[in-house]
């Protein structure tokens, strides 16, 4: 099957399921994440009271799991929503924002990553190569690092876990063993808006819903979030009429 195929039966499939997507997501995106899921044809639902979720997760089609804002609270919530996940085989993908910037996060990181393997994991350059042990060199969420130079963190992670790792920058990699796809679509405004990073995890959220074949549905993913900065781009002034447009855009693919 070709990739423009992959592509459109993905999002046919999204647009024609609306699948729940169930977000444990952060105080920051919770109003990005869940208009995009709804502009490209996913129904959200974000919760993350600890007396709902395991029941959230077993009406949802997939999890999508974000640290981006920490509690106590959240976090026995997000390992509850793990461990259904795993024991329903309802596909987790997990978002370690920040992971490397304090212990703090780096050991909730390994503390969901323990609960049950994600399959799949999104972060910029920075986290992924802090997961991976190799660095700790993140500066809160933004990375500082390149996509390309956490390739081989990715690797190693993904082999350790079984799992795909998605390194999100100017060109995204998606890593499963040895298997390592790329995605080049994108703006530069991207970055200027807080909170694409983990929509592009929620959107994976919906890809990975209608299909199980990760490391496809985790690449149309991001071909999803770089078609749609394409078009955007082109009426944006800014960022803040590129977040705007991007909505549209998502709304718009064909």
């Amino acid at each position: 099957m070709s990739k423009t195929e992959e592509f459109n039966n993905i999002l046919n499939a999204i647009r024609n399921t609306s699948p729940l997507v169930h977000n444990i997501t952060n105080y920051v995106v919770m109003n990005n994440t869940a208009n995009a899921l709804l502009a490209v044809g996913a129904s959200p639902v974000m919760a993350h009271a600890v007396e709902e979720v395991e029941d959230i997760v077993s009406i949802s089609s997939s999890l999508v799991i974000n640290m981006g804002t920490l509690s106590e609270k959240w976090i026995d919530a997000m390992i509850l929503s793990a461990k259904k996940a795993k024991a329903l085989n309802k596909p987790f993908v997990f978002d370690p924002v920040g992971v490397g910037a304090s212990k703090f996060r780096s050991e909730t990181a390994q503390q969901i990553i323990n609960a049950a393997v994600p399959n799949v994991i999104r972060g910029n350059a920075s986290e992924i190569m802090a997961l991976a042990q190799l660095t700790n060199s993140a500066k809160g969420v933004d990375s500082t690092e390149l996509s390309d130079a956490a390739v081989e963190a990715a690797q190693k992670l993904s082999k350790e876990l079984n799992n795909t790792v998605v390194i999100s920058g100017a060109t995204d990699y998606i890593v499963t063993g040895d298997n390592i796809s790329k995605v080049t679509d994108g703006s530069a405004l991207m970055p200027k808006v807080t909170g694409m990073g983990c929509t592009a995890t929620s959107i994976i959220g919906a890809c990975i819903a209608v299909n199980q074949d990760y490391h496809t549905t985790a690449t149309v993913g991001m071909e999803i979030m770089g078609q749609a900065g394409n078009l955007a781009e082109k009426s944006a002034a800014g960022p803040g009429s590129f977040q705007m447009h991007f909505l549209d855009a998502l709304h718009q693919l064909k």
